[in-house]
């Protein structure tokens, strides 16, 4: 593998010796050829066929080659076609301006030439870049397209399968009531599925920003304690510390209850999944300017480095989540609704261990 690289130099520098090579051969070519008609040629079809063999070296080797081809063909001229012969003494001073008149217009050809090349080049350079970008729209527009038809396809079959569902559901509870435990995992099962299919719908009602909104003014108060009940048979007696600030014990916002509430109640559910059964979560919320932070704290393993840039990305489970369930989709989920009312939803490493999730709302003032 050690001899191609030391090929390719050589191959690079192929071209312009053979392109030297060529225009010498070429001048030797011209005043061999035109040597024996000296005296009868005129000295513009000297000074032409000189001039075709600097273009032709031009075009071939580039600007420099050219000039040194025109170089060439000056002292050649002079020593072999302009008397006296076979020197480069010019005894006409018309003479002078024929070789200064012939070096002129080879160099400026040269210099043309080169400019035309240089400029032919970045042509072909834009048109490749007009290609590449426009086949990148075209691809970006199919992604575009594949995504939406993703989407409603989404919504459409998550829509369609919770009817079924609700059957199944109603089966199980009915084959549970008479003994049956079997129906009751089938009720339980049921319910996850159900969980799962309504998360698909809603991710793919905050793609499309089609998911509804109430915004009304509600106390930061009721919030916390409705997501306190709501988590409240998982949480079995864990240590679940909830606070409001002391300084302004009532706090009011402009908010969506709902969707705010299903924020909260995913965080702490994921807090009293992740945190050891010993470990305390404290729940907090206090003003800060125009807005309400709501802060769920725990003492869990905390999210990789490499995976906090993605933190709130669909089905992504940060960390070692081995024998916790779920799909992937509660912080995606949570960090949309959190947008969709002009919140944020915002992730940092908490001091000592533990995760830090942090939900900004607009404060209202009573």
């Amino acid at each position: 593998m050690s001899g191609t690289p030391g090929r390719q130099p050589m191959g690079r520098a192929a071209l312009p010796l053979l392109v030297v090579a060529g225009t010498l051969l070429a001048l030797l070519a011209v005043t061999a050829g035109l040597l024996p008609f000296r005296d009868r040629a005129d000295d513009a079809h000297v000074a032409l066929a000189y001039l075709l063999v600097v273009l032709g070296a031009s075009a071939g080797g580039g600007r420099t080659v050219g000039i040194v081809a025109a170089t060439l063909g000056f002292l050649l001229f002079n020593f072999f076609f302009l008397p006296p012969y076979d020197t480069l003494i010019v005894a006409d001073p018309f003479d002078w301006f024929v070789l200064v008149a012939f070096l002129v217009t080879g160099v400026v050809a040269a210099q043309l030439l080169a400019r035309a090349q240089a400029e032919a080049a970045r042509a072909r350079e834009r048109a490749a870049d007009v290609l590449r970008l426009s086949a990148e729209a075209e691809r970006a527009d199919a992604l575009k397209e594949a995504d939406r038809l993703k989407d409603a396809l989404l919504a459409t079959v998550s829509h369609d399968i919770r009817t079924p569902l609700t059957t199944i559901r109603a089966y199980a509870q009915d084959i549970g009531a008479e003994g049956d435990e079997r129906g009751l995992v089938i009720a339980e099962e049921v319910d996850r599925l159900t969980r799962f299919v309504v998360d698909l719908l809603d991710l793919s009602q905050l793609k499309a920003g089609a998911i509804p909104l109430t915004l009304e003014l509600n106390a930061a108060e009721d919030l916390m304690g409705a997501a306190l009940q709501r988590v409240s048979g998982l949480a079995r007696g864990r240590d679940l510390r909830a606070s409001l600030d002391p300084g302004e014990p009532i706090l009011v916002g402009r908010f969506d209850f709902a969707h705010s509430l299903r924020i909260l109640g995913n965080l702490l559910e994921n807090a009293l999944k992740y945190s050891p059964a010993d470990a305390a979560i404290e729940f907090t919320v206090r003003r800060e300017g125009a807005r309400l932070r709501f802060d769920v704290a725990d003492r869990g393993p905390g999210v990789p480095d490499e995976q906090r840039a993605r933190i709130f990305e669909p089905f992504l489970r940060a960390g070692d989540a081995k024998g916790i369930g779920g799909a992937g989709l509660g912080l995606a989920i949570a960090r949309g609704l959190a947008l969709a009312q002009g919140g944020t939803l915002t992730y940092a490493p908490r001091d000592g261990g533990g995760s830090l999730f942090s939900l900004h709302l607009d404060a209202a003032d009573l």
